[in-house]
């Protein structure tokens, strides 16, 4: 199990700690798993990697039991002494950042550097949670009410449930947890059954700062297995917050049943992701932005560039440079560097892929570039495919979805206000573009009149973002918002405060109440 890059598989697994079937479920200082064994496969060369078990309905009431027993004490630690736990597992991330790296490619099947680049998501919002461990702040108010002051101030909501998807199989779990953590709460999470290795590492790395510190278990767990765990969580009045990232049909399920006990959802969900290519815009900046952004990761990112909507006066030139930079494209092991882009993730999305394809020309589209599944040596898991670029019009069916795959759709507008229309004609919300050197077209798109996502950048592209910012979208994406800014505060509860320093009591608004 060596790759082009000389990474030894079997050495990764050793180093993170992951074995045959050692961990499916686990609170850390215990791991079990009576339910139906499950295996990862890798979509690099079809390889099945490791099995392990999942969890069962009764082995998820321990671990949620254990999570609460870890929540009694976690809580009343000190927010900064619970950030210099975060900041001991950022600081075990960078020793082992190259085999966490090396897994999430092989598991997941997208490029090293970018399972590189996702583990230096999570080191990277550690850091940010180590600040604001001391950060957590409320406000001081003036009552209205003499010789009275009033405050508020944030308390942990207690155990945080998190279910992560495929595509970002540690960034995402850590962009919650970290927060959650300094925040008081603690975390049980259940991953994708398509990546759960990448889940074991993360809990393995974390149990050593644990075992450092004499903490107890619970207050990170992992419970591994289907949709029915998944159900398990958003259904338990135990768990006051779930954060599901994933489908819009996997987070309408999730939002309903979570809303239906009166608890709280923080979803992000899908993308449709449209940059707009005006005619001020610099064709060297527009080229790798879009590139990038429509077959990084293979297309399997939330935010990945699914729409191009290209003023007409440069619609052409823009169409012939990105076919030729598609035919710069290497596509391969995703191990090796040399490669841009990686598997899809198994045949599932092999099938929608194709499925979508069928669909363009059947409405009327028109493919400009190479399509299909690649065979032969080195493609042998059948999860290979060529990127694709298509002429379409927004309004078809399948532009209007979003499309787990490396297919990109370009259009045409001739004025600014249309391309922004086209731009929001979409249910989904989360990241958008505008490749333009004109300032009034730039703060048009930024303004209220604008891009209707929860994301809208300048002369970048709609792919990736940086953990300070709030990351989330609206309409159909969810409305959640996680990683920087104030997003710690959907991971806490809110408490007003008033107090009495007089010998009275004055009602508020000056009711008069005398007995």
């Amino acid at each position: 199990m060596e790759t082009a890059l000389g990474i030894n598989i079997q050495h990764v697994l050793d180093v993170l700690g992951v074995k045959e079937n050692n961990m499916g479920v686990s609170t850390g200082q215990n791991n079990f798993g009576s339910g139906p064994t499950i295996t990862s496969t890798t979509p690099v060369d079809g390889t099945t990697i490791a099995s392990l078990s999942t969890a069962t309905e009764a082995d998820y009431r321990k671990v949620i039991e254990t999570a609460n027993e870890a929540y009694g004490y976690w809580r009343n630690v000190p927010a900064p002494k619970r950030g210099e736990i975060v900041r001991q597992y950022g600081e075990a991330l960078r020793v082992k950042k190259a085999e966490l790296g090396a897994l999430v490619s092989y598991e997941m099947g997208k490029s090293y550097q970018e399972g590189l680049g996702e583990v230096q998501e999570m080191i990277d919002i550690c850091d940010f949670a180590v600040g604001l461990s001391r950060q957590l702040y409320g406000l001081t108010m003036h009552s209205e009410r003499p010789s009275h002051r009033m405050y508020e101030q944030y308390h942990p909501l207690g155990i945080v449930g998190i279910i992560s998807a495929f595509n970002f199989p540690v960034a995402v779990w850590c962009w919650n947890t970290a927060l959650a953590w300094i925040c008081g709460d603690v975390c049980v999470w259940k991953p994708s059954e398509k990546a759960p290795l990448c889940s074991i590492a993360c809990q393995n790395i974390f149990n050593e700062v644990a075992a450092a510190n004499n903490l107890p278990e619970g207050i990170s767990c992992i419970i591994n297995g289907d949709y029915k765990v998944g159900e398990y969580m958003t259904n338990d009045t135990h768990v006051p917050l779930i954060s599901a990232t994933g489908s819009i049909r996997m987070g309408k399920i999730v939002g309903q049943a979570v809303a239906s006990r009166l608890g709280r959802a923080l979803l992000e969900l899908g993308g449709n992701n449209a940059i707009i290519i005006t005619a001020d815009s610099d064709l060297k900046m527009v080229v790798p932005a879009a590139v990038f952004g429509a077959v990084g990761t293979c297309g399997q990112r939330c935010t990945s560039t699914r729409r191009l909507i290209i003023h007409e006066s440069v619609y052409n030139d823009v169409r012939d440079a990105l076919v030729s930079a598609y035919k710069q494209l290497r596509i391969g092991n995703p191990l090796d560097e040399k490669n841009h882009i990686g598997p899809l993730i198994d045949q599932g999305a092999v099938k929608a892929y194709l499925n979508a394809l069928e669909h363009v020309a059947k409405e009327g589209g028109k493919i400009v570039t190479e399509s299909g599944v690649i065979t032969g040596e080195g493609y042998e898991s059948g999860c290979y495919v060529k990127p694709v670029i298509a002429e379409v019009q927004n309004h078809y069916n399948i532009v209007q979805e979003e499309t787990f795959a490396p297919i990109l759709y370009i259009m045409k507008y001739s004025t600014i206000d249309e391309a922004i229309a086209l731009q929001n004609g979409v249910k989904q919300g989360l990241s958008s573009a505008i490749m333009t050197n004109n300032l009034r077209e730039a703060e048009r798109f930024l303004s209220c009149n604008g891009s209707d996502c929860g994301i809208a950048n300048v002369n970048i592209g709609t792919s990736g973002a940086e953990i300070g910012g709030a990351f989330g979208g609206e309409k159909e994406t969810g409305g959640g918002r996680e990683s920087g800014s104030d997003a710690w505060k959907v991971y806490m509860r809110r408490q007003t405060n008033t107090i009495n320093y007089s010998t009275q009591m004055p009602l508020a608004q000056g009711i008069k109440f005398d007995l």
